[in-house]
């Protein structure tokens, strides 16, 4: 039986109306954001609903279904929003509705906590999202009735401009309705494609059905809120094709949730293939930011740091507000926290698959080492976690096995305060090059980095765990010679100094010193860093990138071998035949450099080349 319509005149809490402004005006960037949140209201109340049912027997129309019923209407204009929830008495309308940033949901939340309980993702922003229909608006009329037995049906309506009325109407279903009267310029609204569209961008994993002119669009299950032991391989696999679009099988998973320091569940894919390496361009943030189900941003560029991608999949947190903006979440405290947790809890799960499936995880790194790499250059935050998770080649591996800073440490020997590395083009290089011989007699393990993007690496980690990262072809490093077996007779000192200052001499500007050392033991020489020199890999990619300007000057350290036979004749040359002794002496310096990647200029090393065989071959006539 219907009651005589009561009308009442209000008019809005002063801040309101300051409110509402903000709302239309700066707090939303895109029109559409008014239906995702009143959806989320609409769900906030349904999962109130369902809590008091556990509690209480005596709910007005206990056996309705929880549910989401939106219809559009394209000739009045006007787009309705219901759900079967907790709904509002008078007193809350005028709370709610009337009342800046009052909410059902914060005392809901309070009660919840006096009782000692814990369901922080009940928690709505009913007093904010609401206003958001006022956006597309002339008016919006919110039926509602409460759960409570006794409860009446109510209308509250506002052009949200000159205050709200509230009034008796016929029976209403338990819950609440929203009837929004579009504004001309914004009736696409009340178009099943737009409506629809809307719906499974931000809506898709609401936990109640939503129905949109009677056809069910929330179909996937938010499976990061649900346990992993109630969740199969399959429903993890389809889950994973649907957030990310693809059709591969994902290599790893990683379901989270955590209370402190800030409420996260977290679900995220490691894709099979690296896109990047088939020359698709960079990929863009794979990881969408939801709260309580609802979508924030399905590429949040701040959220996680860009070297982590290559990652797919979804983080929820309850203590985000659904009305953050996408321009303001770089600047956000709370989505700065979300970075840090998830960044480290993904860290340190792939440096336990590293040790529980080492093969599985050398797999991984093979394809994705580079997003690593790029972390430990750009991203000092975490420069400690990725540099344990690093592999590559050494001295004391076989050619493609890989190896770890931790394992490279487990070998060292005991009074080693360095970690000794080398960068080249290929392993070979390496290897048939002089710089390695010291520490290979030494019995140093040498780490092999073969890839462009290693100097950038080596020169922002610096150190591991206390020990410097030191090149092998410094010219300032000190090895232990006690135990060392010499090869061949040592050149006399005279004879070596000065043999060093014709050497010295002779090449000029292109050294910056020239001296006898005991760290070569097959090659008669070798050019080594004075300590500013750039690296040759480095030198060839600033070349690449700048093509059209000249490379930067070379000047290294020139150190010969007191032992080695091709000294001692060029010692004895340097007397008995100078002219000679120059043309060794700059081939020693261009073949060093040519061992060393910074030769430049071939041309005079095969010239010379040619020389020397004639001069060799008039001495034997």
């Amino acid at each position: 039986m219907t009651k005589e319509a009561q009308s009442e005149k209000q008019t809005f809490q002063a801040e309101v109306q300051q409110l509402l402004d903000i709302v239309i005006h700066s707090l939303y960037t895109d029109k559409e954001i008014f239906i995702r949140e009143l959806v989320s209201n609409a769900a906030d109340a349904l999962e109130k609903l369902h809590h008091l049912q556990l509690k209480k027997s005596d709910i007005f129309e206990a056996d309705k279904e929880l549910e989401i019923k939106i219809s559009l209407d394209e000739e009045t204009g006007t787009i309705t929003i219901a759900d079967t929830g907790l709904g509002m008495s008078r007193e809350e309308l005028i709370e709610n509705l009337g009342t800046i940033a009052h909410s059902g949901s914060k005392k809901f939340l309070q009660s919840l906590s006096e009782s000692g309980q814990k369901e922080s993702n009940l928690i709505g922003q009913f007093g904010v999202g609401f206003y958001s229909s006022f956006m597309v608006s002339d008016d919006v009329e919110v039926f509602s009735r409460s759960w409570k037995n006794d409860g009446e049906s109510l209308c509250w309506k506002s052009d949200g401009k000159t205050g709200y009325t509230i009034e008796q109407v016929e029976d209403q279903d338990r819950g609440t309705r929203i009837v929004i009267h579009l504004r001309e310029d914004q009736k696409d609204f009340s178009k099943k494609a737009t409506v629809q569209k809307v719906l499974e961008t931000y809506s898709n994993f609401v936990p109640f059905p939503i129905q949109l002119d009677g056809e069910r669009i929330n179909k996937v299950e938010a499976l990061w809120r649900k346990n992993k032991s109630e969740i199969s391989d399959e429903e993890y696999k389809e889950f994973y094709h649907f957030t990310a679009g693809a059709f591969d099988e994902p290599r790893y998973r990683m379901h989270f949730s955590a209370d402190a320091p800030i409420e996260i569940n977290a679900l995220l894919f490691t894709p099979s293939e690296n896109q990047e390496l088939w020359g698709m361009g960079q990929m863009e943030p794979g990881v969408s930011l939801y709260c309580k189900n609802v979508l924030i941003d399905d590429k949040p560029k701040g959220l996680l740091p860009d070297w982590l991608r290559f990652l797919k999949g979804v983080i929820d947190s309850s203590d985000l507000p659904l009305n953050i903006s996408r321009e303001s979440m770089q600047d956000s405290a709370l989505i700065q926290k979300l970075n840090r947790v998830v960044t480290r809890r993904f860290l340190k799960f792939l440096g336990k698959e590293a040790k529980s499936s080492p093969d599985s995880y050398i797999e991984f790194y093979k394809k994705f080492n580079r997003f690593l790499k790029e972390g430990v250059a750009s991203d000092p935050d975490h420069q400690e976690g990725l540099a344990e998770l690093l592999r590559f080649q050494s001295s004391m591996t076989e050619n493609g096995e890989l190896t770890s800073f931790e394992q490279y440490l487990d070998r060292a020997k005991d009074d080693q305060k360095q970690i000794y590395y080398l960068i080249a083009d290929d392993r070979k290089a390496i290897e048939a090059g002089p710089y390695l011989e010291a520490f290979k007699s030494r019995g140093i393990e040498v780490i092999y980095f073969l890839e462009p993007i290693d100097d950038y690496v080596v020169s922002r980690l610096a150190k591991y765990k206390d020990k410097d990262l030191i090149s092998a072809d410094r010219a300032d490093i000190e090895l232990d010679d006690s135990e060392l077996e010499e090869k061949g007779e040592r050149l006399g000192d005279e004879a070596l100094e000065s043999l060093c200052k014709f050497i010295t001499e002779e090449l000029g500007e292109q050294v910056e010193k020239v001296e006898a050392s005991d760290r070569l033991i097959d090659s008669p020489a070798a050019t080594f860093d004075p300590g500013d020199q750039m690296s040759a890999q480095m030198r060839r990619m600033m070349q690449a990138l700048n093509p059209d300007e000249p490379a930067p000057p070379v000047k290294v350290n020139l150190q010969i071998n007191p032992r080695h036979e091709l000294i001692h004749q060029l010692s004895k040359a340097q007397e008995s035949n100078p002219g000679l002794a120059k043309l060794v002496a700059a081939q020693v310096l261009d073949t060093s450099l040519l061992a060393s990647g910074l030769l430049d200029d071939r041309t005079s090393l095969i010239n010379r080349g040619f020389d020397l065989m004639k001069s060799a071959l008039a001495e034997k006539k």
